[in-house]
């Protein structure tokens, strides 16, 4: 049996947008302190960071 090529694709324009949104968040309150959002800012640039790598990993998400 062949082995596929990993062939990364662009994310689509909405996921993008999304796990940016979320990882500008998490940077943000990590500086402005945001009571109930503070203590998830690693948390929320790790799902931006995911968010874009399976955007980029399977085609059409």
């Amino acid at each position: 049996m062949a082995k596929r090529a990993f062939l990364p694709s662009a994310p689509s324009m909405v996921l993008w947008v999304i796990a940016l949104v979320i990882g500008i968040l998490g940077i943000l309150v990590h500086y402005v302190p945001v009571q109930g959002l503070s203590k998830y800012n690693y948390e929320m640039l790790l799902i931006g960071f995911v968010l874009l790598v399976v955007g980029t990993a399977y085609r059409k998400i």
